[in-house]
């Protein structure tokens, strides 16, 4: 049998580098009253858009995720038992000086489920190149990072000897870019510039058209689409675009669900995209899946998915 045909069949796993956090999600209903109380509900849940994105992905059927992350000793055994119960294989780095990342998600009850985060990156940003290993990449199929990695100076370089050692593989790299707000404090072209190495990315609409300049979702995907020769970008209810060498090729229409908190549909959508290509499905495909367990994520509270074996 052809040596390339079997290596294919055993390299079926997804390595996702990111971040690991503590999400608390305060779901109100209505403005925040200022300079006084306002009646929430508040939970602590496992979060980070690295780590929604593997368990998405091993929810969605991928048998074999692995995540690379970085916590503090406060919660790491808390989250190492989250990641290995909902089918990931972690390997969390134990940050001696810096806390568990840590996500405040104010999450309004109304009928959008618009949410406003304040963001302590904690540990999972202090990722650094001594956490990789080669090996990582051994039996993997894809490598995903988070968008992120790229705002600190040590993650960043991390995923920098990340992505050339996928490259010397011929491992296929997706980004996603995590963040508008954080992008416009790192600036377009420095992202732009480490997105010119990876094959697939994997922007929210108001994502792509910041990386452009551009006001059309449509127009967007298909410029970034001249620099990146895969790029999906997440339309919310409008569902996706999928473009290829500087035109949209497919739009994805979206699944209909009411939303009780978008925490984490991106990295949904993300995780379930990937577990498709992951298995052989054609781009096209990938997305619509994404849009399917995008749709579930809103219908939730936090970022991830339903372990197995619980009732949802």
């Amino acid at each position: 049998m052809d040596q390339g045909v079997t290596a294919g069949r055993r390299n079926r796993a997804l390595l996702v580098v990111g971040d690991v956090v503590t999400d608390v999600v305060a779901r109100h209903r209505g403005p925040l009253a200022a300079g006084t109380d306002t009646a929430a509900v508040i939970r602590a849940l496992p979060g980070g858009a690295g780590a929604n994105v593997a368990c998405w992905a091993a929810h969605t059927g991928c048998a074999d995720v692995r995540l690379l992350g970085r916590v503090g000793a406060d919660a790491a055994a808390w989250h190492e038992r989250e990641l290995v119960a909902a089918g990931v294989r972690p390997r969390l780095v134990v940050d001696s000086e810096a806390a568990t990342g840590t996500v405040i998600c104010l999450v309004d009850t109304g009928a959008a489920a618009e949410r406003t985060f304040l963001t302590d990156s904690g540990a999972s940003l202090r990722l650094e190149p001594a956490d990789w290993s080669d090996a990582l990449l051994d039996g993997v199929a894809r490598l995903h990072l988070s968008g992120y990695l790229l705002f600190t100076d040590s993650s960043r370089a991390l995923a920098e000897v990340a992505l050339a050692a996928a490259r010397v593989r011929g491992v296929p790299v997706s980004l996603d870019p995590a963040s508008a707000g954080f992008l416009t404090e790192l600036g377009v072209d420095r992202f732009l510039a480490f997105a010119e190495g990876v094959d697939v990315l994997l922007p929210s609409r108001d994502e792509a058209c910041l990386l452009t300049g551009l006001s059309d979702p449509a127009d967007a995907a298909a410029k970034l689409s001249r620099l990146v020769p895969l790029v999906v970008a997440k339309a919310g209810a409008d569902g996706a675009l999928v473009a290829r060498s500087g035109a949209v090729g497919a739009r994805i229409p979206a699944v209909s669900a009411t939303p009780r908190d978008t925490t984490g549909a991106g990295d949904a959508f993300t995780g379930a995209f990937l577990a498709a290509l992951v298995s052989g499905a054609d781009p096209e495909e990938a997305a619509a899946r994404g849009c399917e367990a995008g749709a579930e994520a809103v219908r939730r509270v936090g970022g991830r998915p339903p372990q197995p074996g619980s009732d949802g």
